[in-house]
């Protein structure tokens, strides 16, 4: 492994680094806004549209697909174009589109179809999206900080979850259903505007005046780096399999129409229990330092893959009344053991790979472990109106086992005690 590519955590604050405070900035407003479409989609679907289990697993489904489809190919061009601009456009992309969902029910227009296809689009361009901006990070801070910086960056992601939910169960019981969406579409707009402002941007790609090579060697290249590789092929099986079954895969296609549906609760009380429960993912960022000093970088990954989806077990034994307290205590289990998990993993990921191959490493991530998730969601959606959403969950939480397989089978990170580079 590469020890000058390797950080060093906490060599220096961030604090007082400028482009970084922007990013930062910018994907706190971001997530927000996400978590609050993330909540609201689903209730909208059953509370106005009056969907199907296999409808809201669909709607689950359309956001992911895009990165199953198009990861490869958006690699490539991630790592040819200046990876700043990507997120800006890619930003004020989403928030057009996103805006038609409002605009469609002022006009009584909208339905299952359109949120499809707005799902969609908005997937595509977050799929370009998140491989610029895991890309875009090594470019803005030193080596030696990019642990740091992920940790404050899942510091975002944990605040979003933390917020989200609940903001948008506010919002769900004082506004029109559709009309949260609006809160999304400014969150987008303000991303764009704390990005333009970045200055430091290293080109990416190769030199001008290097010969254009062909888009199938390019993701050749990518994908023989990271499946030749035993540390990232092992994190794309456990992260796969992770994603297939637990958040953002099947188990959100079940959660909301098992809350709403068979606990009784309302969509408010909803995000009550969830701010709750997301109140995980900011304690697993905060912990994760003293997690890893205290098992070791390669035992933290092993334990944080496997308490990821375990406690789907809690949700699928909840019943009314005070089972929705299993519910918020089984998702901040899981969220902070994925805090753990991403901030280490990405990390990691990001340490032993070179600049220039940064994009397309990032997208045969996505392709593989991000692939899963409309499967995920989709398979979920439809067995669980087959075979009912509680029966369902217990297939789910049984099957967390062999998500930590891969890492376990893999002696470089099952011994693995520190980052790569880093003094054990």
């Amino acid at each position: 492994m590469d020890s000058k590519a390797t950080p060093t955590a906490g060599r220096r604050s961030l604090w007082r680094h400028r482009d970084f405070t922007l990013l930062w900035a910018a994907q706190t407003a971001s997530q927000i806004g996400s978590q609050i479409t993330f909540f609201a989609i689903p209730v909208i679907a059953l509370t106005v549209l009056d969907a199907s289990t296999t409808q809201v697993g669909l709607l689950a489904a359309a956001e992911t697909l895009p990165f199953l489809l198009v990861s490869l190919p958006a690699g490539v061009w991630v790592d040819r174009w200046d990876r700043r601009r990507i997120l800006i456009f890619t930003d004020v992309g989403r928030m057009v589109v996103l805006a038609t969902l409002p605009l469609a029910y002022v006009f009584d227009m909208l339905s299952i179809g359109l949120m499809l296809i707005v799902g969609l689009l908005v997937g595509l361009q977050t799929v370009f999206f998140d491989i610029a901006d895991q890309a875009f990070l090594p470019s803005v801070v030193e080596a030696e900080d990019i642990p740091a910086g992920n940790t404050r960056l899942e510091v975002s992601r944990s605040i979003a979850y933390l917020g989200g939910p609940s903001l948008g169960g506010l919002l769900l019981q004082v506004l029109i259903a559709p009309l949260v969406l609006l809160f999304n579409v400014v969150s987008y707009l303000v991303s764009a505007v704390l990005i333009s402002g970045i200055t430091r941007r290293p080109a990416a790609g190769p030199a001008p005046d290097a010969p254009r090579r062909k888009m199938g060697a390019e993701i050749g290249e990518g994908l023989r780096f990271v499946f030749g590789n035993r540390i990232l092929r092992a994190i794309a099986m456990c992260t796969g399999l992770m994603n297939l079954i637990g958040l953002g895969g099947a188990l959100t296609a079940l959660l909301v129409v098992f809350a709403l549906n068979d606990l009784g609760l309302t969509p408010g009380t909803l995000g009550l229990i969830l701010t709750l429960g997301n109140a995980g993912a900011l304690l697993g960022a905060m912990v994760n330092g003293w997690v890893v000093r205290t098992l070791g970088l390669g035992p933290t990954l092993v334990g944080a893959a496997m308490l990821a989806v375990l406690p789907i077990l809690l949700i699928a034994s909840a019943g009314p009344g005070a089972g929705a307290l299993l519910v918020s205590v089984a998702i901040g289990l899981m969220l902070a053991a994925i805090s753990i998990y991403n901030i280490n993993q990405v990390s990691l990921r990001q340490a032993i790979t070179p600049t220039e191959l940064q994009g397309r490493m990032n997208a045969s991530m996505r392709f593989a472990v991000w692939g899963t998730l409309p499967l995920g969601a989709a398979l979920g959606g439809v067995l669980g109106d087959v075979f009912g959403v509680r029966p369902m969950l217990w297939v789910l939480g049984s099957l967390a086992a062999m998500v930590c397989l891969p890492l376990l089978l893999t002696r470089e990170i099952r011994t693995l005690r520190t980052g790569p580079g880093e003094k054990g």
